[in-house]
């Protein structure tokens, strides 16, 4: 049995009257609601939530006719409820939950006699309605067809692509100051050992993908306690990053360069004060990282940064190993979300449970882009007010990006296999919307993202003749790479 998501349209009776919009789940099986609010009906709401309704002695005499009314969800079923209040005269039944929005089933034969509209909504929004709109309110169901797209995709579009350019550019900075620093041996072990750090092996890469498995599925598990962990660890990372990010600009500009001293070591002022607004910066998002009407911004401030800093940082050292990180987690992505529906208990992907927080947890993992919907449906209210892009699906083609920017930089090459493999990127993002919008459901972006990178960055090294030096590194690399 199907369940649909709507719109409950809530009006208080002041003047101007003020208006809220909530969620609510139907079954278009037994009632069919109006598609926009020109043909509701309004119907003065009856709280009756202090009762489950499944008897008629526990309704006051005479309080539903003609009335919206809503009760508590309890132990007896929809259609026992729903019959009840149709027998008392109410001409609505709105059944609050506490628990998460559920699909409304029951064999369909047994609501032939049940003509009112019987509707799930959440008690906290019940709660919310009286706080906002008083004790006299209106209400009326409808629900509005889904938008085929939705305007936050091309911001979320533009943040990605704009992430993975700049982070490539960057990396290919670096990448021309080791080539421009002076080649004595001292300086040279210096930079070997800094780029140990930061290289992705093949051995490497394939550890780094067990530990993403690993992790998905422990979250799906321990999600509410693993939950802060990650919290936790993002606000220190992007304190980190946005740092990272900023310095590189302040360090651009001559002034403000006046240095303290402290343990025997000389620090800029400007420095110290940078770093105390990226902490408060990160503290801020965790202590009102919940409030969607401003929080998601530096969300995505942090999160840009800490993107940025991982892809200038981590760098992959010739294709080879691109090709293996990009295909291994192109497969974890598919595997996660298209197979272990067929595994799990519920039907339901981990990747997307891990992503919306497994049984209805209302903390979220802070590893993705979210931009608000700008267009209104019942979606935007019900479960889904973000559009959302994972920092996976910027950061993992990101890498192959910043190697493309470095080969071209060792190469002297003209930026082209840079210029090419960020044009692939957005293509890849844009196959990505179209199937979103033609599938109408959550797609793993690494499945279009990839390939386009991938096939784009081996026919440019084809045409140009230089697989092989593609694939192995540069003679750079080679020459003092461990």
């Amino acid at each position: 049995v199907a369940a649909d998501e709507g719109i409950l349209h809530a009006s208080g009776s002041g003047v101007p009257p003020v208006t809220k919009d909530y969620c609510i789940i139907y079954n278009s099986n037994w009632v069919s609601l109006p598609k926009t609010l020109d043909n509701a009906t309004f119907r003065t709401l009856e709280n009756l939530t202090s009762t489950v309704l499944c008897s008629s002695s526990e309704a006051p005499s005479g309080v539903m006719k003609d009335k919206a009314v809503v009760v508590m969800r309890g132990n007896c079923t929809f259609l026992e409820k729903a019959r009840i209040a149709q027998s008392l005269g109410a001409k609505m039944l709105l059944i609050a939950s506490k628990s998460r929005l559920s699909a409304i089933s029951d064999n369909k034969t047994d609501f032939e006699d049940v003509t009112l509209p019987v509707a799930l909504i959440r008690y906290s929004d019940i709660v919310d309605m009286q706080l906002v709109l008083g004790n006299e309110v209106n209400v009326t169901l409808y629900s509005p067809p889904l938008p085929e797209f939705d305007y936050s995709m091309v911001v979320i579009f533009l943040i990605a692509v704009f992430t993975v350019t700049l982070g490539g550019y960057w990396s290919g900075v670096a990448e021309l100051e080791n080539l421009k620093a002076v080649a004595s041996p001292g300086e040279r072990e210096t930079r070997r050992k800094k780029e140990e750090n930061v290289t992705f092996t093949p051995v490497t890469v394939i550890l780094f993908v067990v530990i993403c498995c690993v992790m998905l599925v422990l979250l799906y598990f321990f999600y509410k306690w693993l939950v802060y962990v990650i919290i936790s660890v993002f606000c220190l990372a992007s304190a980190m990053s946005l740092y990272n990010c900023l310095a590189a600009l302040i360090g651009e500009i001559p002034i403000g360069q006046c240095r303290v001293t402290c343990c025997n070591k000389t620090i800029e002022v400007r420095l110290i004060f940078l770093a105390l607004f990226c902490i408060a910066a990160a503290v801020v998002w965790a202590v009102f990282r919940n409030e969607d009407r401003w929080a998601w911004i530096l969300q995505d401030i942090l999160g840009v940064a800490f993107c940025l800093n991982f892809i200038k940082t981590l760098k992959m050292p010739n294709f080879k190993s691109c090709v293996i990180l990009l295909g291994l987690l192109l497969l974890y992505d598919v595997f996660f979300v298209f197979i272990t529906p067929f595994i799990t208990k519920n039907g339901a992907s981990i990747m997307v449970e891990v992503a919306a927080g497994p049984f209805g947890n209302s903390e979220k993992l802070p590893v993705v882009i979210r931009v608000p919907r700008l267009e209104h449906s019942a979606s935007t209210l019900c479960d889904l007010p973000f559009s959302l892009l994972g920092f996976g699906d910027i950061i993992v083609p990101g890498l192959l990006v910043a190697y493309c920017r470095r080969f071209d930089v060792q190469t002297r090459s003209s930026s082209v296999y840079y210029i090419s493999c960020t044009i692939a990127y957005a293509v890849g993002m844009v196959l990505t919307f179209v199937v979103l919008a033609l599938m109408k459901m959550g797609q793993p972006a690494l499945l279009y993202l990839v390939p386009c990178t991938l096939i784009t960055s081996s026919l440019v090294a084809w045409r140009r003749k230089e697989m092989k030096k593609f694939w192995k590194g540069s003679s750079y690399q080679v020459g003092w790479m461990p």
